[in-house]
């Protein structure tokens, strides 16, 4: 036997996706949370330099792929300069290791975030790694000691 829904609503300021069952099915209606069983509830933000260091992951592999041909395109998808979209792709030129910490970096519940894109900017220019994780480690001992 199949049980059909009546109508369903968000109810987002409570977290609650409310299914009001047809009558024949007794017409009751029940609530289930938005967030699923044995998941945290997200709180904060992603920061911005990780999804940044994301969005040029994900741009790289439209080039390799074809989808885009070149950075010119892709400023005129995203709708930015192309000196900002070579900023943007320029994440691609840190250490490995660099980048990962970037893609898992906390999230921020409130305040600054931990480090800028601006701060970073410089970063890729150095062609030695492990110079660039050495920057890094400063710039980390910077926000983790404020």
């Amino acid at each position: 036997m199949k049980i059909t829904r009546k109508r369903s609503r968000y109810d987002r300021a409570r977290k609650l996706v409310r299914v009001a069952l047809r009558e024949e099915f007794g017409g009751v209606e029940l609530e289930f949370p938005l967030v699923r069983l044995g998941h945290k509830e997200k709180r904060g933000r992603l920061p911005r330099i990780a999804r940044l260091m994301a969005l040029a992951v994900r741009c790289e592999e439209l080039l390799r792929n074809g989808t885009v041909k070149d950075y010119a395109e892709l400023a005129r998808l995203g709708i930015v300069s192309r000196p900002r979209m070579t900023q943007v792709m320029n994440l691609l030129n840190l250490a490995p290791e660099i980048q990962e910490e970037i893609l898992f970096l906390p999230e921020v519940e409130g305040g600054r975030e931990p480090v800028s894109e601006r701060a970073l900017r410089r970063l890729p220019g150095i062609l030695c790694w492990n110079h660039q994780l050495e920057m890094w480690n400063q710039l980390r001992g910077r926000w983790r000691s404020s």
